[in-house]
């Protein structure tokens, strides 16, 4: 551990601006994906051990998509999309037959998608390491703050994930169809009897949180090595966020996501060595401290 060098970094504006910028970026893109994955696992009660694959799948789609067009929107959206058609497929032909079964049905299920689908993109697109090239459009120079550098493509990310995390949040809480959803995460039966179909519920759902995974992977093209099983180490964390921040509570994925990102980025110079201790050592003590996380509502 360097303690000393993480205060000196703290006592630092430029080193400060530069390791929060490093952090919202890390801390947002992790949202999109656990935001996802909590979403799920909070409606459905599927533990989506496959969630990670799919923000994989967002990469190669977006790298593809690029090198075909040079578009960078059509890029996000064949990587959101895309992933969101191969999520719906996933759910209605697969997962959905497992829904209420034993966890480890769950995860033998979700194993074999990812050693599939890691294959297929194995004889798709190799298996060596690509990265997407960075759009005409963001290669400006970096913005300084106080000597702190932030690319400018990290602003363009923290603005795309701002507006996602508002429209997430309001239309789970303010809109019918998220009352709707809530209410069938509670009592499915009750909601069916009403008239409202709640396999196609369930289904959009999921599919939503397959979208969310495939634009971060789309999102991450440009500044991360895609490579095959990029998603294993992300949906680690992703479910660290869900323990964290609450099951099903958008907002609580938002803080947990963003207390790992800045925990990644300053503990890789105050303890480089127990960064991945750290986390799971402040998911251990919510664990113990307030188990439904820290936004989660406490189950009666």
């Amino acid at each position: 551990m360097d303690l000393g060098e993480l205060a000196s970094c703290l006592g630092s504006a430029s080193c400060l601006v530069t390791q929060v910028s490093a952090g919202l970026t890390i801390g947002l893109l992790l949202f999109l994906v656990a935001s996802g994955l909590t979403l799920i696992f909070g409606v459905l009660g599927l533990v989506n051990f496959a969630h990670g694959t799919l923000y994989m799948l967002g990469s190669y789609f977006a790298l593809t998509a690029y090198g075909a067009t040079g578009s960078f929107l059509v890029a996000m959206a064949a990587g959101a999309l895309g992933v969101a058609v191969v999520g719906l497929l996933m759910e209605r032909f697969l997962l959905s037959r497992i829904y209420g079964t034993d966890v480890l049905m769950q995860l033998l299920v979700c194993y074999a998608i990812i050693l599939i689908v890691d294959d297929v993109v194995k004889i798709v697109w190799g298996g060596d390491f690509l990265k997407m090239d960075l759009p005409d459009a963001f290669r400006r120079p970096p913005i300084i703050i106080a000597g702190g550098i932030i690319p400018y493509y990290y602003v363009i990310l923290f603005a795309i994930t701002a507006v996602i995390a508002v429209v997430l949040a309001y239309g789970m809480g303010r809109t019918r169809f998220g009352r709707t959803v809530r209410a069938a995460a509670v009592n499915p039966g009750m909601v069916g009897a009403l008239g409202i179909n709640t396999a196609a519920i369930f289904a959009a759902v999921f599919g939503i949180g397959a979208m969310l995974a495939g634009l971060a992977g789309a999102l991450s093209a440009p500044i991360r090595s895609v490579v095959p099983g990029a998603g294993v180490s992300i949906l680690i964390e992703s479910f660290i966020v869900t323990v964290i921040g609450g099951m099903g509570s958008i907002w609580g994925a938002l803080i947990a996501s963003l207390l790992i990102g800045f925990t990644r980025s300053f503990g890789s110079i105050g303890f480089p060595l127990f960064t991945e201790g750290m986390m799971f050592l402040m998911m251990a003590l919510v664990l113990l401290l307030k188990p439904s996380g820290l936004a989660g509502k406490r189950q009666a």
